[in-house]
């Protein structure tokens, strides 16, 4: 696949030339492709596609090396959220501050603009959905354009290939002529391997061949996101939710992308003729090989995306469908950990991230460290313990907010512009969980909110720690994959994720539909989260591991408004009289909106205490320890 020629030369040293430290950055606003009425045809819904598939490609190639191409396209909360970063750090002393730019009037003039940087084109099969996703692995792997085939002068395809700068074709996903290379049947076309009964499957298998086995994508990270299928469905959720803006940071890693279900039991909405269970032996065959690549798991795979329940494998998007969306989640987080990987989670809703190729390059801290356990002295100043250090419960329910879930750069980018805005933040304490492995991605966000945050905010890893896996499946012996016990990797995963952001606490951990952690697992979060963790599958309420305090995950307070969470809150604690310590979680909530829920929960139940995140474990450790009989 690869070429070498004179051209490839000369636009090597072409972009030596224009290249450097006061290099201008292309932007481009692709907020075009969002108009209404072009989900109202087949050519406006392909150009929705298409074009924000051709710029996102460009970006990651363009990107790999420098931050040299924005574009404008993700909205949300009443904001441009490309816009807001992008004037964040535009501001004076800052990391943007007097950059040159230069604006793009259209596709054509950005894509001649950085013609030197492509190589060509991959073109893909309309009619097969999967080579989108083939397309975006081999345009990381090659600098390559991925373009879906189509000879209409006005598409996309015959502006740049068959007319304009007339890109070469470099890597056929279709044959020339426009007729399927995967069909589902015979020999996969350029293998050896008899076909899976699926074109969809064919698709993948011929990736695995030519691009996974012989290492020119980069297993250390993975891309779940829809294919062509969306185009079915446009507006079946969030317009921006083909997440073909999400393929940039992950076309610049090189990364392999895939779209199949995690379902073996039954065929999906896509392929409803394939074998059932094919889709999830391809997934499970591509897993093996990146975990095989991966130094046997020593490095874990960051995979983006998510299973895309309102278009496919859920009964949101198909009635018949068994399985559900948060089933569906949990089997797919269970099958990705028990090959040592784990998702960066651009789940429905917030799903789309633009523009993270060009933030990869953000110039973080070192360090950001935080505030530690309060001391003895401090807790008897605040009346939390007596003068011989024992807990003073005195009929008080000890009450913490796991604010997330910010387990996904593209839910981070979005909510954070609002939420630190919010004139109520900082009048309580909040335990904001955020993802360490989000600052592959959203580097500029992490820093943002570390380095505006008030005294009362604090910060936990959120679910599961570096990256959202179940770590039960990491313990040998290992359903699905049957490989050697990975517990000690993930240990080793986490400690300097933990150290750079200053962590000590996993604000949640869940378990899903994996196992429980066996001792050596606990072990694991004891070392690199010494002041406390919160699963699912642990003894109620709550129990100790070495130093390490274990409590048993409480309640979602999903209520449409603060009273109604209040109400479901303060049912909650009523069951549980006689434990003193509360765990709550809610989900994409503003600093406001806690303290409307805070204010209606002690209106009712004076005994409610919010304590801050380093007190409220603390606190619990020495209860604990001194209440040896609890969970037993």
């Amino acid at each position: 696949m690869f070429r070498f020629s004179l051209w490839a030369v000369l636009s090597v040293c072409v972009i030596a030339c224009v290249l450097g430290a006061d290099e201008t950055v292309g932007r481009f606003d692709l907020r075009y492709t969002l108009a209404p009425e072009l989900v109202k045809t087949p050519q406006g819904v392909n150009t929705a596609w298409d074009d924000v598939h051709a710029v996102a490609a460009l970006q990651g190639i363009v990107n790999r090396g420098a931050p040299r191409l924005y574009i404008t396209f993700v909205s949300d909360y009443g904001r441009n959220i490309d816009e807001f970063w992008w004037n964040e750090y535009r501001k004076p002393g800052q990391w943007l501050a007097g950059k040159k730019t230069k604006d793009y009037p259209d596709i054509v003039a950005l894509l001649e603009a950085y013609r030197p940087f492509i190589k060509g084109v991959v073109a893909y099969d309309g009619n097969v959905a999967a080579t989108s996703n083939v397309a975006s692995t081999v345009a990381g792997a090659e600098d390559l354009l991925p373009l879906r085939y189509d000879t209409d002068p006005q598409s996309l395809y015959g502006r740049l290939v068959l007319s304009g700068p007339k890109l070469p074709v470099q890597c056929w996903l279709v044959k020339p002529d426009g007729s399927p290379l995967f069909t589902g049947k015979g020999v996969i076309p350029g293998t050896k391997r008899a076909s899976t009964g699926s074109a969809k499957n064919d698709a993948y298998v011929w990736m695995i061949e030519n691009y996974i086995k012989p290492g020119k994508s980069n297993t250390a990270y993975g891309a779940y996101y829809i294919d062509q299928y969306w185009k079915k469905n446009p507006t079946g959720t969030v317009r921006n939710h083909h997440t073909l803006s999400n393929h940039d940071f992950f076309i610049a890693q090189k990364a392999f992308f895939f779209d199949l279900s995690p379902w073996g039991d039954v065929a999906p909405l896509d392929d409803p003729a394939q074998t059932p269970g094919t889709d999830l032996k391809t997934m499970q065959e591509l897993f093996r090989l990146m975990w095989k690549q991966n130094g046997n798991g020593k490095v874990f795979a960051h995979l983006g995306g998510f299973p895309p329940w309102a278009f496919k494998y859920t009964n949101k998007a198909n009635p018949a469908e068994p399985h559900e969306a948060v089933a569906t989640e949990w089997e797919y987080a269970r099958i990705l950990s028990a090959y040592n990987a784990y998702k960066d989670a651009d789940a429905i809703g917030l799903g789309a991230l633009a523009n993270a190729s060009f933030w990869q390059h953000f110039p973080l801290n070192k360090t950001y460290p935080q505030k530690g356990a309060p001391s003895l002295d401090e807790l008897r100043a605040r009346d939390l313990v007596d003068a011989k250090g024992k807990v003073k419960v005195d009929g008080r329910n000890f009450v913490i907010f796991y604010v997330g879930d910010y387990d996904a750069a593209s839910w981070l980018a979005h909510a954070m512009p609002e939420f630190w805005a919010d004139p109520a933040r900082g009048k309580l304490p909040l335990m904001w969980a955020v993802s360490p492995v989000l600052d592959k991605r959203v580097p500029q966000v992490m820093h943002y909110i570390r380095t505006h945050a008030s005294p009362n905010d604090y910060f936990a890893a959120a679910d599961n720690g570096a990256g959202y896996l179940l770590p039960g499946m990491l313990q040998a012996p290992r359903p699905l994959s049957g490989l050697p016990d990975g517990v000690a990797q993930w240990r080793a995963h986490n400690e300097p994720y933990y150290a750079r952001w200053g962590l000590r606490h996993t604000g949640f951990i869940i378990d899903g539909d994996g196992p429980a952690m066996n001792p050596e697992g606990l072990a694991a979060y004891a070392a690199f989260s010494p002041d406390g963790i919160v699963p699912q599958k642990v003894p109620y309420p709550a129990s100790m591991v070495g130093n390490m305090p274990v409590l048993k995950a409480g309640w979602d307070l999903v209520g449409p408004t603060p009273q109604a969470a209040a109400a479901v809150m303060g049912a909650q604690l009523k069951k549980c009289e006689g434990f003193p310590f509360h765990w709550f979680r809610t989900i994409l909530k503003s600093p406001t909106w806690h303290a409307e829920l805070l204010e209606s929960v002690q209106k009712e139940n004076p005994s409610v205490v919010l304590l801050d995140m380093p007190t409220f474990f603390e606190l619990l450790k020495l209860y604990l320890q001194q209440n040896p009989k609890v969970g037993k």
